[in-house]
């Protein structure tokens, strides 16, 4: 997957476009108020890994676990996931990502799975495994932490 959408490439075109639109949206501007310049290629080099790229997030940042710390207590709402994940698929169609039907489920599988994770992890109590594997997503076949 990572190959057919483009590579880091396309990864960083569309983070980039995809929180300058975040930037602006009144439910999620406030939520990412705190993001520094490098956030966008950070979410891309996590994409990227997730859909089969190089492991340039875990070498680099502390794989799954640091992305899950980003989001401990930051109390996300299902409306503020909703927003974002619609606004990534919008920002995709806007760069022309792949079209295609089996792409954009896959993408659209891992958005949600890996959006409700956020929620969850970001309310109250919620703890970080330390050896929690980066999720793998595929054409079809999911290889993540919390599947069979």
């Amino acid at each position: 997957m990572f190959n057919w959408i483009g590579g880091f490439d396309a990864l960083n075109r569309l983070t980039t476009r995809f929180y300058e639109h975040v930037q602006v949206d009144p439910l999620l501007a406030s939520v990412f108020a705190h993001m520094d310049a490098g956030h966008p290629a950070h979410v891309a080099a996590f994409l990227g890994e997730v859909l089969g790229g190089p492991a340039a997030y875990s070498e680099q940042h502390g794989g799954h676990p640091h992305m899950i710390k980003q989001h401990l207590d930051r109390h996300l709402t299902q409306e503020q996931r909703r927003r974002w994940v619609g606004l990534l698929l919008d920002t995709a169609d806007e760069l022309s990502m792949p079209e295609d039907p089996e792409f954009r489920s896959a993408l659209v599988g891992y958005l949600e799975w890996g959006s409700r994770l956020a929620v969850i992890n970001s309310q109250s109590g919620a703890t970080v495994d330390e050896h929690a594997p980066m999720p793998k997503w595929g054409w079809g076949e999911v290889k993540g932490p919390y599947t069979a």
